[in-house]
């Protein structure tokens, strides 16, 4: 899931103050992404707040139509080149943009692996470990690649909003034991927060004028958190933005104004 601010400036929402302009999205698919990147920057004036807040979790091991790993794809791969083919837009928007990745406190016991899609190691849990740390990664290294670049006004966080009472652990049973969704809710119940209260972390980065001058850093209730010390790496950041644009054919480039050129081409091909 994404969201976009829409501007006044399109007349369908003139006078109509809080409408939402739907898009559709697959992050499984290459593809989808690239379309609604494209639709989205072909009709929007200005995003000045992206959020990657999609994802899945725990589920079987399955390959995407574009031969990644399901959770690799969804929680990671797809968020990285959408956000990559919309930074232009975003920083052509108005002073103050942010991007914010919504990651988990499951990034804890997760490692960048050399083989990424995990093809002989998988476990679900390890899967989602990786993709979680991967977010939190990511978030570490476009902070720093902007700041490089002298690419200012673009600020990017990256969270853990809670345990949160969602869909998202429908595969428990079929992954881990039969009933385990149910146990799972049961014990996590003291703990759990409802969709409101699991969105507050996230609105705090997206729109808090205490994160406004901080970029790069990993929160949780509402505040600056330590994450694991493998996301506080710089080589491992850098070595895992390398190894996903291996993977989404884009060639890295330390000129990233360049670098965001070429990614962009990709859309309009």
């Amino acid at each position: 899931m994404f969201y976009i601010q829409i501007t006044a400036d399109r007349k369908q929402f003139q006078g109509n103050p809080g409408e939402l302009a739907v898009y559709h999205l697959d992050l499984c698919s290459l593809k989808s992404v690239k379309k609604c990147a494209k639709n989205l920057v072909k009709n929007e004036s200005a995003i000045h707040l992206l959020i990657n807040n999609a994802g899945v979790m725990m589920c079987p091991q399955e390959k995407t139509e574009d031969g990644f790993d399901l959770q690799l794809q969804t929680n990671h791969l797809g968020h990285f080149l959408l956000t990559l083919l919309l930074l232009p837009k975003i920083q052509s928007s108005d002073f103050g943009c942010r991007i914010v990745n919504v990651s988990s406190c499951m990034h804890t016991f997760g490692a960048i692996h050399e083989d990424l899609n995990l093809e002989k190691t998988y476990t679900p849990f390890k899967g989602y470990a990786q993709s979680k740390l991967a977010n939190v990664l990511f978030t570490k290294e476009l902070a720093r690649r902007l700041k490089e670049a002298h690419i200012y006004g673009i600020n990017v966080y990256s969270l853990h909003p809670g345990v949160i009472t969602t869909e998202l652990g429908r595969h428990f049973s079929s992954t881990l034991f039969p009933g385990a969704s149910t146990v799972f809710q049961t014990f996590m119940r003291p703990i759990l927060k409802n969709p409101e209260q699991g969105a507050q972390t996230t609105i705090y980065c997206s729109v808090a004028e205490e994160a406004a001058n901080e970029s790069g850093l990993y929160y949780k209730e509402c505040g600056v958190a330590t994450p694991q010390w493998r996301a506080q790496d710089n080589q491992i950041s850098e070595n895992l933005w390398n190894q996903t644009c291996q993977l989404l054919n884009l060639e890295s480039d330390e000129d990233f104004q360049r670098f965001l050129k070429t990614v962009l081409d990709q859309i309009n091909e």
